[in-house]
């Protein structure tokens, strides 16, 4: 009999087929004594076996390049962790096994981010997945992962590591289902940059049988356990229709009426441009500089490293914009170099633009070689930083630019609601705003993004959240100058659309979202879009202006 349940959809498409469970996490090891001349031995096999899982995540990072790449070299980094390695050892040194020492050491290491505020807590999930690797190569069985197929199927999980996200394959992972996570956790970024259709946050979804048929829809969420006849034609019918919308749309990004709206690309680095010229983005709306430094983090890399891989970015936007966010490093991204270890809640701590103006050598060699790889190029260049708190934090930012001999705009980062109550302000200082609705939701509702139990406050469509662009578009348009979205949000085509409503004057987003996006602006005027994101500010919950926002869109 078929029934539906719902989830939160975090990439677009339809996938109907049957379902296969993620490979079973591994087991706890036993807790066996070992003679004391066998530690160097069990010790020796546990560091073995920290290599060989670096390697491999940093091997599959190589494969899949752009942004998975960067999170599967950060996982590297975390197995290779010194002062875990350390414990590993301690405890091998006084009589536990390799298998047993590591998986103890962990469960500590787990504990304290657990316990260090809910952004760091967002790691456990990369953590585990770390640790089970590790354990699965000592006890010799195999790795955890996606299962083995030669058919087409619907993959559902607790929680989907990035290591194995990173590498699934379109042709036979039609879509996942996980029961953890949120709308903008790794595993949502990466779905949405393999254009596989998912849903996340779904309660239950382990409860689903093997080989059970589910029909996916990850533009609304909506799971359809043993779908009719009827249903599957009706989802395949609508999958064609976006399809024929998508192949139909082209050129710059506009509402139906002429409103232009540049539809821009989220980029970590030279590994990301292809798509994003493939897919028709009109620029970069946030270029990541943090691929660069996950490399080393003991160091920054040379400036001679930094003009090297800016420049082949800036080069494939000819007369395009492409708008760079400096070194956004703490919290989940810490460098040995930058970010102090002992921080009890590095989210509200010294990250982002904090962390530049502390070291502001960094700053000055980024800003420096942005300047040298723009140069003899007709790219609209723009530099923007990360977590903006006020006037002081923008004015900083802006004398640092021209100290560095810049010719660029300077802009601000909107990521803390501070800076979108005083947006105004902020102008004064600097040309532009770019939304960050990742963290903005986080700081919002102090809801971490990568915990799926408060995923509904991650919500872009929370009316307060709204409400917050809102500020920051009106006084952009108040002082002349421009306010963009470059968080998930624009991903959303509905959104999108509300987004241009309230003001937004760009969208940016990862490559793949960029036709959904375009088809869905051609078909509505400004009217109608304004009209969207007044009717859904109006409401007091996401699911009301969701609906409010759908209803004014389709005519109602």
């Amino acid at each position: 009999m078929e029934a539906t349940l719902r989830g939160v959809g975090v990439s677009h498409g339809v996938a109907i087929g049957e379902v296969r469970h993620m490979g079973t996490a591994v087991l706890e090891p036993p807790a066996k004594q070992i003679p004391t001349d066998e530690a160097p031995r069990e010790q020796g096999r546990a560091r073995q076996a920290v290599e060989a899982v670096a390697a491999d995540l940093i091997a599959r990072g190589n494969l899949a390049g752009g942004e998975a790449q960067h999170v599967l070299e950060a996982q590297a980094m975390m197995a290779q962790d010194p002062e875990l390695m350390a414990d590993v050892e301690r405890r091998i040194a006084v009589g536990s096994t390799a298998e047993r020492a590591v998986y103890d050491a962990f469960a500590a290491y787990r504990a304290l981010l657990a316990g260090a505020g809910e952004y760091l807590a967002g790691r456990v999930a990369d953590l585990d997945d770390v640790r089970n690797r590790i354990v699965a190569r000592l006890l010799g069985v195999p790795m955890p992962g996606v299962p083995d197929s030669d058919e087409p199927y619907v993959l559902i999980a607790r929680d989907l590591a990035p290591a194995d996200t990173a590498l699934l394959d379109p042709t036979l992972v039609l879509g996942f289902v996980t029961e953890e996570g949120g709308p903008t956790s790794h595993s949502a970024i990466l779905a949405r940059a393999l254009g596989v259709p998912a849903v996340v946050a779904l309660p239950g979804a382990g409860e689903l049988a093997e080989g059970t048929v589910v029909a996916v829809d990850g533009s609304t969420g909506e799971i359809f356990v043993d779908p009719s006849e009827e249903k599957r034609a009706e989802l395949t019918k609508a999958a064609e229709e976006r399809r024929a919308a998508l192949a139909a749309s082209s050129g710059p990004g506009a509402t139906s009426d002429g409103h232009k709206v540049p539809l821009l690309a989220n980029v970590g680095g030279p590994a990301d441009v292809p798509a994003a010229v493939e897919a028709g983005a009109e620029g970069v709306g946030l270029f990541r500089t943090e691929f660069l430094f996950l490399d080393d983090s003991a160091k920054a890399p040379s400036e001679a490293k930094q003009v090297e891989a800016y420049r082949k970015v800036l080069e494939a936007f000819p007369e395009g914009r492409v708008v760079v966010r400096v070194l956004d490093a703490g919290a989940d991204k810490p460098l040995d170099f930058l970010t102090p270890a002992d921080e009890p809640n590095p989210a509200l701590g010294v990250r982002g633009l904090r962390t530049l103006l502390d070291h502001p050598e960094v700053l000055r060699t980024q800003l420096t070689a942005l300047a040298k790889a723009a140069e003899g190029l007709p790219v609209y260049l723009e530099v923007m930083a990360p977590m903006v708190a006020d006037r002081t934090d923008a004015k900083a930012f802006a004398d640092a630019c021209r100290e560095a001999g810049l010719r660029a705009k300077f802009g601000a980062m909107v990521e803390i609601p501070s800076a979108a109550l005083r947006a105004r302000s902020i102008l004064q200082e600097v040309e532009f705003l770019s939304l960050g609705t990742n963290d903005l939701a986080q700081y919002t509702f102090a809801a971490d993004r990568q915990v799926g139990a408060v995923s509904r406050l991650q919500d872009p469509w929370q009316p307060a959240l709204l409400d917050l662009i809102a500020l920051s578009a009106e006084a952009a348009k108040a002082e002349g100058k421009s306010c963009g979205v470059c968080g998930e949000a624009a991903s959303d085509p509905l959104l999108a659309c509300v987004l241009t409503g309230l003001g937004v004057t760009s969208l940016s987003m990862g490559a793949a979202s960029i036709p959904y996006v375009r088809a869905t602006l051609a078909k509505h005027t400004l009217a109608q879009c304004e009209r969207a994101a007044a009717a859904a500010r109006a409401t007091d919950s996401a699911e009301e202006a969701r609906l409010a926002a759908q209803a004014v869109l389709s005519g109602e």
